[in-house]
């Protein structure tokens, strides 16, 4: 298990166990989430679903090709979203893909962009990627604010690129790589 500590959340490497508070945030946030997912067949918010989805991620983070977080209140150690990286790429790459959902009741309250910080620190120093990237809907405006006050910074527009809710949608693509993310960590750690 990895647990990436912050001021306000704990970042969890999801365990087996977890599959029953995991699917309890995904169907409660069906709707919230919905609008920039794709459609999900009903046994997606089910504890069954979610606890083969998370034996998948601890097999795939075995082989360092994916880390799957819950994203917890530090105060109560509730389960308020969750953060991805994944599509991990070795050299010549050395690059992954990061994605997150916050409850729709949390929204606003810090939990996204410094999950994000955690995830990245972790991504950059332990795993030594040299470069993140994010999709985020052009419509998704809190999500492409938190990623520009996380450091990531729009790299082009991407036509068509998912399928979610019935239609191909566009999206942003953002990326942050180690030598920003390093020259932002020494501009604050100074300040």
């Amino acid at each position: 298990m990895i647990r990436l500590e912050g001021k306000r959340c704990i970042c969890k490497t999801f365990q087996m166990a977890d599959a029953a508070a995991l699917a309890q945030v995904v169907k409660h946030n069906k709707e919230f989430w919905g609008r920039f997912e794709p459609i999900h067949r009903e046994s997606y918010y089910t504890t069954v679903v979610q606890r083969e989805k998370i034996r998948e991620s601890i097999k795939l983070s075995k082989e360092q090709r994916e880390y799957s977080f819950g994203i917890y209140d530090k105060k109560n150690f509730q389960l308020v979203g969750t953060i991805s990286l994944y599509s991990i790429k070795r050299m010549p790459f050395l690059s992954g893909m990061i994605g997150y959902a916050v409850d729709q009741q949390q929204v606003g309250k810090g939990f996204a962009q410094e999950a994000i910080a955690l995830v990245a620190e972790f991504a950059f120093t332990q795993l030594q990627l040299n470069r993140l990237e994010a999709y985020v809907s052009p419509y998704n405006e809190p999500s492409i604010y938190v990623l520009g006050k996380s450091g990531f910074y729009e790299e082009g527009y991407l036509n068509q690129l998912l399928y979610i809710n019935g239609q191909w949608m566009d999206h942003l693509l953002f990326a942050q790589t180690k030598s920003d993310y390093m020259a932002r960590k020494t501009n604050r750690d100074s300040s």
